[in-house]
């Protein structure tokens, strides 16, 4: 063989390996329960994931690479979130995980995952306070719902408040949240109860309330079995003005029960199916045509379907899918998708997502009405209390009673 031929036989092999290196598919694991009590959240974001995985793919895929989605249904148990985490990692060895309803069932996972130098996308709405970077956190968090909901709710309706929540870490932080706002503005909380999941019967805790005569509640109830408070309210005729950071665009309870069981309901929301926009308009038409049987696209759906979005230009401006470039780009401040929201962007010091916040009320006959419209809210607590990932990585989740300590 001549070196000429040699050569040519060696370039031959090499473009090759190139090519089959670029058509080897991206892993993506995916962890959203589709069954059990939580299944009305999880549907969605598990069709968020598929339609834009579809899109992306059709497209030509992420670097010339299509998406192999690999879902597992946890059923809510985080011990199978434990599980599966250690299977997508170490038998798939996926690219990216993705998943997780619960914030019990996220900081399951997030340890598995720091060992690791995977990238991990949690996409609801949370209580927050994660600093880690290996997680990127898609929804929004108390900065931007409860610093623009509860002012309003004081304002408007009085500063004697009552709050029903689920007992676990999203309950109880969330409930904390609460307390200190509340106290910058004068308030007090008139009762709290924290219920465990799966629980159903309200009688007692409707009872409470109206002996503790509150001017509005506070709902951060979970679930299919707690959602039961609202028609067991209505049928009290409690009939009080309600505020809460999962109630409408997540569950989207006013859809699913009769009216007027969600009556004065408020939320502060960064999405919600009745935005009325061309872009909102647009991604509405593309998903009911994947999926027409859809009974509402709802918040954490629409937050998984942007991540992946997220996750493409992270990787395609990376040129890479290693956790440390990606981070590269978000710390770059380079970060950015529009979303039929609008624009919103990962902040490099927490990687959180900024979010286009609106004020949204339900009125008796389940309407959803539009009071206010913030713009956009940073994700700036974190970076205030001193968490920056572009220096270090807490690996850690604060709340307002535990603060980084100094230095």
């Amino acid at each position: 063989m001549t070196l000429r031929n040699a050569l040519l036989s060696l370039g031959c092999t090499l473009a090759l390996a190139t090519s089959a290196m670029a058509a080897d598919p991206l892993k993506i694991g995916l962890m959203e329960d589709v069954s059990g009590d939580l299944a009305v959240l999880g549907k969605p974001k598990l069709n968020g994931s598929l339609l834009a995985v579809e899109e992306i793919n059709k497209a030509g895929g992420i670097m010339g690479r299509q998406i192999e989605l690999i879902h597992l249904d946890p059923q809510g148990d985080n011990a199978r979130y434990q599980e599966f985490t250690r299977r997508l990692l170490s038998k798939d060895k996926v690219d990216l995980l993705i998943g997780g309803i619960t914030s019990a069932s996220r900081e399951a996972v997030r340890p598995i995952v720091d060992r690791t130098q995977t990238p991990y996308f949690y996409t609801n709405q949370y209580e927050g306070g994660v600093c880690d970077a290996n997680m990127i956190s898609m929804g929004a968090v108390p900065e931007q719902q409860f610093s623009t909901l509860i002012p309003y709710m004081v304002q408007t309706f009085g500063k004697k408040v009552y709050v029903v929540a689920a007992d676990y870490n999203f309950g109880q932080i969330s409930a904390e949240w609460n307390r200190t706002i509340l106290k910058d503005l004068g308030g007090t909380v008139v009762g709290e109860e924290f219920i465990p999941l799966g629980v159903s019967q309200f009688a007692q805790t409707i009872q409470n309330i109206q002996k503790a005569k509150p001017d509005w509640l506070l709902m951060l109830n979970v679930g299919a079995a707690q959602d039961s408070f609202f028609e067991q309210a209505a049928a009290a005729k409690l009939n009080l003005p309600m505020g809460s950071s999962v109630k409408v665009m997540l569950g989207f309870e006013h859809k699913r029960f009769a009216p007027p069981a969600l009556n004065r309901m408020h939320a502060t929301a960064n999405w919600f199916e009745e935005i009325d926009t061309p872009a909102a308009t647009e991604f509405k038409k593309r998903w009911h045509a994947k999926f027409p049987n859809e009974p509402y696209i709802n918040d954490m759906g629409y937050n998984a379907y942007n991540a992946l979005y997220m996750y493409k230009t992270l990787v395609e401006k990376a040129k890479s899918t290693k956790l440390a470039d990606l981070r590269k780009v978000i710390a770059a401040g380079d970060a950015c998708i529009e979303a039929a929201e609008g624009k919103i962007c990962i902040d490099p010091k927490s990687q959180h997502v900024s979010h286009q916040m609106r004020l949204i009320s339900v009125d008796d006959k389940h309407a959803v009405k539009v009071l206010k419209d913030y713009g956009t809210i940073q994700p700036y607590w974190l970076g205030q209390i001193g968490c920056d990932l572009t220096k270090k990585n807490d690996r850690k989740q604060y709340t307002p009673s535990d603060l980084p300590k100094k230095s």
